[in-house]
């Protein structure tokens, strides 16, 4: 399959790639394709070690859009987080723009979902605990992610890491609308904040929290908050509307945590990520300790039972 690059060529992208990166890098599969562009597992031949390198699309990498790739790519170079994947390297293979990664043994956290479904609520709070430290970070960095979704959160070993850190900031200034030159929304449906859609001026980490809470909302529920057959659907629940409730076996501090971070008005959600997610560790240690729904009253009746025990030993005791 042929894809358009600029200039008004055409070429196999795994080919320019290839040709192009073949002294540092052996191309060895692809890993999969998205709306920004392609993901290839390759070899470092340096330091023999497996990265992936990401193309981005030829008409989300020219003129402008370019520059702005190029030039946030250098500052998410400099981020250094346990919870990020770093950047190692970037540049142009003919006229495809390109960037390395380290390859990370596990599963994105789209396919954890398809694969288990709703998560308990402890193990979903850790993913959003270790995704919102890497926000927080960045943020204090003055780097806004703008894309987050399962797909760009990746899970390992039991820890959560954010990829594709610059990418869609890259396609969009904090001082530009939300929009680009091809008219495409910077983020994704299910997971874009009202202020992304409404196109304002000053985009801050509070976006990246509204899209944090979006996809921890799914992580308890299944789904994400809105759903709808169309885009412009979805969207207008994202401006217009309110989640539906979680369900009543999330512990209330969760609930109201994650339904704070989905304020339509970014002065109504917390104030950083890293409020965030002390609110949900602080909470979500309530489901270690909750009884069954339905089985409340059972707490005075073991109080009293073990307070009798006590006072007949005792009484055995003294006799």
């Amino acid at each position: 399959m042929t894809h358009p690059t600029p200039g008004g060529g055409t070429g196999d992208p795994h080919e320019v790639l290839h040709t192009a990166l073949s002294a540092a890098y052996e191309l060895e599969d692809e890993l999969g394709r998205g709306g920004m562009g392609t993901v290839y597992l390759a070899r470092d031949r340096r330091h023999e070690r497996r990265v992936a390198i990401k193309v981005i699309h030829p008409e989300l990498a020219t003129g402008a859009a370019l520059t702005r790739f190029s030039r946030e790519i250098r500052v998410t170079a400099r981020l250094q987080h346990p919870h990020i994947v770093p950047l190692l390297d970037s540049g142009m293979a003919g006229e495809l723009a390109y960037y390395v990664s380290p390859f990370i043994e596990g599963e994105s956290l789209r396919e954890l979902i398809r694969r288990r479904g709703r998560l308990p609520v402890e193990e979903g709070v850790k993913i959003a605990s270790d995704v919102a430290e890497a926000l927080d970070y960045a943020h204090q960095q003055g780097i806004v992610h703008r894309d987050i979704k399962p797909e760009n959160i990746l899970v390992s070993g039991g820890q959560a890491v954010v990829a594709d850190f610059g990418l869609a900031r890259a396609m969009s200034g904090a001082d530009e609308a939300t929009l680009t030159a091809t008219g495409m929304v910077v983020g994704t449906p299910l997971y874009v904040s009202p202020e992304q859609l409404a196109g304002l001026g000053t985009i801050d980490g509070r976006t990246d929290l509204y899209s944090l809470a979006c996809v921890f909302y799914e992580l308890l529920t299944g789904r994400p908050p809105f759903v709808g057959t169309t885009v412009s659907a979805i969207l207008k629940q994202h401006i217009f509307e309110k989640p539906e409730p979680l369900p009543s076996s999330v512990p209330a501090g969760v609930r109201e945590a994650v339904l704070k971070a989905l304020e339509k008005r970014p002065s109504e959600r917390h104030a950083s990520a890293a409020e965030f997610a002390a609110s949900l560790q602080s909470t979500g240690k309530e489901a270690r300790f909750r009884l069954p729904a339905g089985y409340a009253w059972a707490l005075p009746v073991v109080a009293v039972f073990v307070a009798l025990s006590l006072a007949l030993a005792w009484r055995s005791c003294a006799g």
